[in-house]
């Protein structure tokens, strides 16, 4: 093998409101990105990633390049995985053709394939297979709507911790447990902190606290549940949640994936959300998760409303997306990315991205203030926003969708 490369398919390509602004293997899945778990899988670190053209600049700190080029190929020999993919986070056996759930899932290109070939997201891997290749089942889940990071959360998460753990050597903490035991254990890495009066339920799933994370005083921690490295939590009740890196989490939170540099600072229930990079939730604001007549939540996606089968589903924040104090989020809505959105109204369950205002019609956020909004925010973090992924955004500006379906963009 020469190289590993993520694929992001046509499917993963309508998974907004993060698509339009980055490559799904950049989004968590459990308590890892989709693309570490195949990195650990296949044991080399990904060389880039297919996806659509207007991501061709992403640039991120701990990212993985876009790439080939439109017009380059991928050498023979090399491991293209789909990103939809969230493959189990340990190795898998040598060989070449990987499925998962009975699909191909990864496999070693016997050729030199074309970048254009993979162009439009339509290539089953399944057809890049050796023909007499050896093939192997591993461990995992398949993220077919964007709705299946939240419906899967649970059962990753679980599993995630336990691999992180064993792969770090790290011992079971002692801490307060909720009635005085609990079933599973609770992981604390080097440098984290854990305050007093921090109590811990691992009735139902273990707890990871990684390295820096800070938890304060008076906070329940309901696993299972991953603290992601420098993040601080504090206050309330974390249930089943995903915190990635750098991020400020505080009041209630339930079955909910902080993707990273994330803030949350201040009370105000979010359950069965995923806040992406640089979401920043103003003062009350509050996500509903649950319907009023208890049925299946319907979400927004681009190619139409569809029924989630999910009686609790909150919303999805999209990168960069900004609320104001005390903004309330209806069940079941899609935030897109860049949007700011303030007011004590209920704001529609469909936000188009580059939004501005407190009821619709919005109004749309100047790029030129939205860039220099978002180098301040990333600034905070001491993180640079870099001229290359200002491309990114500015492409994503240019194609942002609308809350009819129609959008001014192309995979």
């Amino acid at each position: 093998m020469t190289d590993l490369f993520l694929y992001d398919d046509s499917i993963a390509r309508d998974f907004e409101p993060f698509a339009l602004t980055r490559p799904v293997c950049e989004l968590r899945a459990g308590a890892l990105l989709l693309r570490e778990r195949w990195e650990r899988a296949i044991g080399m670190k990904a060389a880039g990633v297919i996806c659509g053209t207007h991501l061709a600049d992403f640039d991120e700190p701990w990212g993985v390049a876009c790439g080939p080029s439109t017009t380059g190929t991928i050498p023979a020999g090399s491991v293209l995985a789909n990103s939809r993919c969230a493959v189990a986070f340990a190795p898998a056996p040598a060989a070449d053709v990987w499925r998962c759930d009975g699909r191909v899932a990864a496999v070693v290109l016997p050729r030199a394939v074309d970048v254009a070939e993979l162009a439009n997201g339509e290539m089953d891997l399944a057809r890049l297979a050796p023909p007499e290749g050896k093939s192997v089942d591993v461990p995992g889940q398949w993220i077919n709507e964007v709705w299946d990071f939240i419906a899967t959360l649970g059962t990753l998460l679980g599993s995630d911790i336990a691999a992180i753990a064993s792969a770090s050597s790290l011992s079971p903490a002692r801490y307060a447990l909720i009635g005085g035991g609990g079933a599973h254990p609770v992981f604390v890495e080097n440098a984290a902190t854990v305050e007093p009066h921090v109590y811990f339920d691992t009735a139902a799933g273990p707890v990871l606290i990684r390295r820096r994370a800070s938890v304060q005083a008076f906070t329940r921690i309901v696993g299972p549940v991953m603290i992601g490295e420098d993040s601080q939590v504090g206050g309330d009740k974390i249930t089943n949640a995903s915190i990635g890196e750098v991020c400020r989490v505080h009041g209630e939170v339930s079955t909910s994936i902080f993707l990273g540099h994330a803030n949350k600072s201040h009370e105000g229930f979010v359950g069965h959300s995923y806040l992406g990079r640089w979401v920043n939730l103003g003062a009350g604001t509050i996500t509903s998760n649950l319907k009023n007549t208890y049925g299946p939540v319907r979400l927004w996606t681009p190619r139409g409303e569809k029924n989630t089968g999910l009686q609790f589903l909150g919303a999805f924040f999209g990168d960069h997306a900004k609320t104001g104090i005390g903004t309330p989020i209806t069940t079941g809505s899609v935030i897109g990315a860049a949007a700011n959105i303030y007011g004590s109204g209920l704001c529609p369950n469909v936000v188009p991205p580059f939004s501005w205002g407190d009821q619709p019609p919005y109004s749309t956020y100047r790029m030129d203030k939205f860039v220099e909004v978002a180098r301040r925010a990333m600034a905070r973090r001491h993180v640079e926003l870099s001229e290359r992924q200002v491309r990114v955004l500015m492409e994503a500006y240019e194609r942002r969708w609308r809350a009819d379906g129609e959008a001014r963009r192309s995979r």
